[in-house]
């Protein structure tokens, strides 16, 4: 489900905590909420909120700090397949047809990466006979004649590597989320809040708008932890043109 359905449903669950809470206060008998128990119910609710608060700001530094990590591997990434092909490029000819399995590689990456998350998966990525193989394979078949050549493999075969490890990271990070559970207690606690704060209260219009209004900015903030586990896809998501940028320079 998308981040935005899913946060106007958490709004829409948190409302009607609000509204369970109006009723529950028509049904309930008056000695169920005198003092006492207001001061019970509005020390709990401080202490569920106090939580919330935490959980909340927890996930969204958490997420946002994943997001600018990803974002600087994708940067990296392009950084290392240009200097990788210019690695290649000094070597000489006979490195050409690599460059070309090179700029295929890089395509299928962007397609793994950025394409539907639903169609892809891990064929074509790992394993022999795939295009990254193909490309270690014909990096370590390249002839050592001269300690040039010989450092020039050397530091293509170490690029290649760095940029492999980052490629299959950003893929499975691609398919990653908030975990379900985690998702579900943070908006009972939501709803639990707003539940009392219409169990002692009435209702009116100003103070519905009010509701509205807070639930709708907690919702807001789930579609921003949302967004942010989800890097590559939705609103928020990180974009692939520093790569795209760096298909232009690789050998066609």
């Amino acid at each position: 489900m998308q981040p935005i359905w899913i946060s106007l449903a958490a709004c829409g669950v948190m409302l009607l905590g609000a509204v369970i809470g109006a009723l529950l206060r028509r049904l309930l008998p008056d000695h169920h909420l005198d003092d006492h128990a207001r001061d019970i119910v509005r020390l709990g609710a401080g202490l569920v909120g106090t939580i919330a608060a935490l959980v909340l700001g927890l996930l969204i530094n958490s997420a946002s700090s994943s997001y600018e990590a990803q974002r600087g591997e994708v940067r990296q990434i392009a950084a290392n397949l240009i200097l990788l092909d210019a690695v290649l490029d000094q070597y000489g000819p006979e490195a050409k047809p690599i460059r070309v399995l090179l700029r295929q590689t890089v395509g299928q990456m962007i397609d793994r990466i950025w394409g539907d998350p639903e169609a892809s998966d891990s064929a074509g990525l790992y394993g022999s006979g795939t295009l990254a193989s193909r490309l270690y394979a014909s990096l370590h078949a390249l002839p050592i004649g001269t300690p040039a050549k010989s450092a020039l493999v050397g530091e293509a075969l170490q690029l290649a590597v760095s940029t492999s490890q980052a490629r299959l990271a950003l893929f499975e990070q691609s398919r990653s989320g908030l975990p379900v559970p985690t998702l579900i207690v943070l908006i009972f606690w939501l709803t639990v809040l707003f539940a009392s704060y219409c169990l002692f209260s009435p209702v009116n219009p100003t103070s519905a708008v009010a509701l509205v209004l807070v639930a709708l900015s907690a919702s807001a903030a789930l579609f921003l932890i949302l967004e942010m586990v989800e890097p590559f896809s939705g609103f928020m998501q990180i974009s692939s043109a520093p790569i795209r940028a760096a298909l232009p320079r690789l050998a066609p």
